[in-house]
């Protein structure tokens, strides 16, 4: 066929076709011209799952009369108009092709007002066909009708899903538009019935309280809040704990600038922040919000917005990494207790309540930075008939003396300032957890995930300060690797050797490794070094080597950790429960388990129907 241009209409449907997968990809664009229209307000209307009707209304600014027909038109907009505006995109649509593309396959209107004008104007377009423009009565704002979504194309209304499935993509979508603009009012009805409101949030509380309508009422309870500031960049948000994972990643939101977002960078990062305290093949939950420079970020490398690059893909990812990992790095058992500005539902507890993780100082693990407990003799105070056992050995590994043991809590509220945060230890139960009372009730701790979860940390700390040793390889390993691989061996090789592994370039796609980490030592050096390698080449970093580690050392732990079934006396518990307060990440064990669980007075009283 000899080469010539293809007619407007073809050209529209061909960039409805990368536009617009579904009734849900309608949705999205046009709610997203709402926002950048500046609408406090949103209803989205549907019929069908959206195949017979998506009517999109909002209080936005309004489009003038003269500009309707260029609304419609291909690669029109009002959002860039040069190169540098397209450098630096600060809006959620700025192609100019949705509403044309939409208009090619459906019969479509779109009726706005601004304000101060005497009336509306409405323009049509019926697969492609543009009609005149007319006045309209319509208060200020744009609704935008797509009927027969389609219709003039069968081929795709042939691979659109059942009505349910369709209209479920559309409530996905806009709560995810929902957690981004939490000032603006979104409503959503299907088939006439009102299915979503989602009233604008005014403060942090109602913000989490938007969230828990998208994620579930349980995640304010089990979430970490997120703010910090570097390089230009800022990072808020909310992350899950490590106990409220999923088995898919389902429930993971982050936007860069306001848009929602799916990037491998991102990804990885995040996965590496969560990679000491989460099961393999779990996933975390997270609702976070990334601030840059627009200049710092390519939006325009997707044609549905939803991919992003970013110009220094390191910094990123170092500092998302960093940042999370902090905040993670923070959950010492005890530090997350209830809200009372926040509703938690029964059973959540303080296994993850909300706390802001901004950058804390993180307690010292030394016995003088932490509370003291009473030195008097006294039985417990639900007379358990606590049988003290002297463990001599494991009483002088936590520093505590087995000839004390504490005093009962004062009945009233007047000693709660000075109750450690997992109060005083007050019996055993089947020799597998301590019971102790803390200012706010009950608490239950499985011994040997806490203890693990302490020795687990102290090999970390000690293999840190002892600047790692290495061994060298008696003959010189040498592995074909890809150029790329090789060039990230050559480029890394100093940050490499601090860890010991010792290699260098050989050729273009080779290198010979001389030295391992003595700690690794049986470990399959060749697979170890191309994973490292690979992940360099990708991501500019690798945290392989430290992972591998810290796998062995999470085993020297779970043996060298006191065992389930070994009675403790109350000194030792004590002493269990300070160490845990003083411990990063003590609220799980190396495999992502709770260590602890508390359990409040009205829970307690819940149980037993006090009260009613």
């Amino acid at each position: 066929m000899p080469i010539r241009p293809l007619p407007p209409e073809l050209i529209n449907q061909i960039a409805a076709g990368e536009v617009i997968e579904r009734p849900a990809s309608v949705v999205k664009e046009l709610v997203e011209n709402s926002i950048d229209a500046g609408a406090r307000r949103i209803e989205v209307d549907i019929e069908q799952g959206g195949v017979r009707l998506i009517r999109v209304r909002d209080d936005g600014g309004g489009i003038p009369r003269d500009e309707l027909p260029l609304a419609v038109a291909s690669h029109a907009t009002s959002k860039i108009g040069s190169f540098d505006d397209l450098e630096r995109v600060s809006s959620m649509g700025f192609r100019g092709e949705a509403l044309a593309s939409v208009s090619s396959v459906a019969r479509f209107s779109l009726t706005s007002r601004q304000a101060g004008d005497d009336s509306a104007w409405r323009i049509e377009v019926d697969g492609g066909r543009m009609q005149d423009v007319r006045p309209a009565q319509h208060p200020q704002g744009t609704t935008i009708e797509v009927r027969d979504l389609f219709y003039n194309v069968p081929a795709r209304r042939k691979f659109l899903r059942a009505e349910r499935t369709e209209f479920a993509h559309i409530d996905d979508l806009l709560k995810s538009l929902a957690l981004a603009r939490e000032g603006v009012d979104i409503r959503l009805s299907h088939n006439g019935k009102p299915v979503r409101l989602l009233k604008p949030a005014r403060d942090e509380n109602a913000a989490l309280a938007r969230v828990a309508e998208v994620l579930g009422p349980e995640f304010p309870g089990q979430a970490l809040r997120v703010e910090h500031d570097a390089a230009g960049m800022r990072l808020s948000g909310w992350v899950g704990l490590p106990t409220a994972s999923r088995s898919q990643a389902d429930q993971q939101y982050f936007y860069v600038n306001g848009r929602l977002v799916r990037d491998r960078i991102v990804a990885h990062a995040v996965r590496q922040a969560y990679a000491d305290v989460l099961f393999h093949g779990r996933h975390p939950v997270f609702v976070l919000f990334l601030e840059l420079d627009p200049a710092g970020v390519d939006v325009n490398v997707h044609p549905a917005k939803n991919e992003v690059r970013f110009r220094e893909q390191r910094l990123i990812h170092d500092f998302l990494f960093r940042t999370l990992h902090e905040a993670l790095a923070q959950t010492r058992a005890g530090a997350a207790l209830p809200s009372a500005e926040i509703d938690v539902p029964v059973g959540t507890g303080a296994v993850g309540a909300f706390i802001d993780h901004r950058p804390l100082a993180s307690p010292s693990p030394s016995s003088s930075a932490m509370p003291a407990w009473p030195q008097q003799a006294s039985q417990s105070r639900l007379n358990l008939g606590v049988r003290d056992q002297p463990l001599a050995d494991y009483a002088t590994l936590f520093g505590a003396s087995t000839a004390s043991r504490p005093a009962p809590l004062p009945a009233g509220n007047e000693a709660n300032e000075d109750v450690p945060p997992l109060g005083y230890a007050i019996a055993q139960l089947k020799n597998i957890y301590v019971l102790a009372e803390n200012a706010h009730g009950l608490v239950l701790v499985d011994m040997h995930a806490a203890h693990e979860r302490i020795t687990y940390e102290k090999l970390k700390n000690g293999r840190v300060t002892a600047n790692l040793r290495s061994q060298m390889l008696l003959v010189p390993l040498s592995i074909a690797v890809s150029a790329k691989e090789a060039a990230a061996a050559e480029e890394h090789a100093d940050a490499l050797g601090e860890w010991g592994l010792e290699l260098s370039r050989s050729g273009p796609g080779a290198v010979v490794v001389r030295r391992i980490p003595s700690l690794l030592e049986g470990a399959d050096v060749a697979q170890l070094t191309r994973d490292v390698l690979g992940e360099l080449a990708q991501h500019g970093s690798s945290r392989r080597l430290e992972e591998l580690e810290n796998e062995l050392l999470s085993t020297m732990a779970c043996h060298g950790s006191v065992r389930a079934g070994r009675r403790l006396g109350i000194p030792e518990m004590n002493a269990l429960l300070r160490e845990m307060e003083a411990t990063e990440r003590s609220g799980q064990c190396n495999h992502g388990r709770p260590t602890w669980v508390q359990l409040s007075l009205g829970e307690l009283d819940k149980l037993f129907l006090r009260g009613r």
